[in-house]
């Protein structure tokens, strides 16, 4: 069967080498494969990297996407594939070299509407702050229970994947995805496929290696996003369930620190619960770092601060979110 891959990207020059060659090194055949680059005109040497790759390989090929954004892209890639079976990929990410081949026999062998793998986190440069981002961006602490990220160990049914792997005809029955949304497109994609009795499962055969932002300023402008858009996407699909609890813990943490601030300023008691909430959350967190410093040998400072910029800023942008609906 042809398996058409598409990966949206956008300025990925420090990425997209170690994407393609791991592209490459699949052992899925190369005569059933073809794979597309949608690019959200890039300006740094992304496309001429791809086009490079493209001169020497002939399933590799490069298409624009003017309106920059993940869904447009997907929506392109789409229309422009012709496998019998359509993947997602993400050119921060690395792939083991049986990616493509477990998780196409998983699609048939569990007659699924999608399925994808674990997402385990690394970073490019190892220096002791990226490590320790790397530790709380694996960590249930910080991601919450998202198998994907946490491993499994066996076959599960789940309400979404990292990237995805369908039968093309899931697309034709379920929509294709939604170009309002700058974030949580595969999320929303995945619970609109089960609101239509559709099956999603994560498989252990086989992962993909992510390579997740190394600096504080990085980190929370990622999360920042993602709060922000977890509201908005609630918003735009009139759909709570597009998004799970946990998505919204980061928000009620920050609420719990803002709002007793300012109603203090009419009734100054009130502060104390934003005392409170912040020294739980101190606690909580300065144990689990330490108790991750000395389990991985990693700083505890880093952790510490890693988990703090992480929820904040998370939440922060969910924060903003609500306003921007509100006002």
């Amino acid at each position: 069967m042809t398996l058409s891959i598409i990966c949206p990207i956008y300025n990925e020059e420090k990425y997209i080498v170690n994407c393609i060659e791991s592209i490459i090194g699949q052992d899925y055949s190369k005569d059933d494969l073809e794979v597309i680059f949608v690019d959200g005109m890039s300006t740094d040497r992304t496309r001429e990297i791809v086009v490079e790759y493209s001169t020497c390989y002939s399933f590799i090929r490069l298409i624009d996407n003017p309106e920059r954004i993940v869904p447009y892209a997907m929506n392109y890639g789409i229309k422009a594939s012709r496998g019998d079976i359509v993947m997602r990929l993400d050119a921060h990410a690395i792939y083991e070299k049986n990616y493509f081949s477990s998780l196409v026999y998983r699609l048939k062998d569990l007659k699924a509407d999608n399925v994808g793998s674990v997402c385990k986190t690394d970073v490019l440069n190892k220096t002791p702050k990226s490590l320790t981002i790397r530790e709380v961006l694996s960590n249930k602490w910080g991601v919450g229970n998202s198998t994907f990220r946490t491993g499994i160990t066996d076959v599960q049914e789940v309400d979404t994947v990292p990237f995805g792997c369908w039968r093309r005809e899931v697309f034709d029955k379920y929509g294709l995805y939604d170009s309002r949304l700058v974030r949580n497109q595969d999320i929303e994609l995945n619970k609109r496929i089960l609101r239509g009795g559709g099956r999603i499962f994560i498989v252990p055969d086989t992962f993909c290696t992510y390579l997740a932002r190394e600096t504080y300023k990085d980190l929370a402008k990622n999360n920042f996003q993602n709060g922000k858009w977890n509201i908005l996407t609630v918003y735009y699909t009139k759909q709570f369930s597009s998004l799970s609890v946990r998505h919204f813990v980061p928000l009620l943490f920050l609420l719990s620190l803002v709002v007793p601030l300012l109603v203090s300023l009419v009734w100054k008691p009130f502060i104390w619960i934003s005392v409170c909430s912040l020294v739980a959350y101190a606690l909580l967190f300065g144990f689990i770092s330490m108790k991750l410093a000395l389990s991985e040998k990693l700083n505890f400072f880093y952790l510490f601060a890693s988990f703090f910029v992480l929820h904040v800023s998370y939440g922060w942008g969910a924060f903003v979110g609500l306003l921007k609906i509100i006002f």
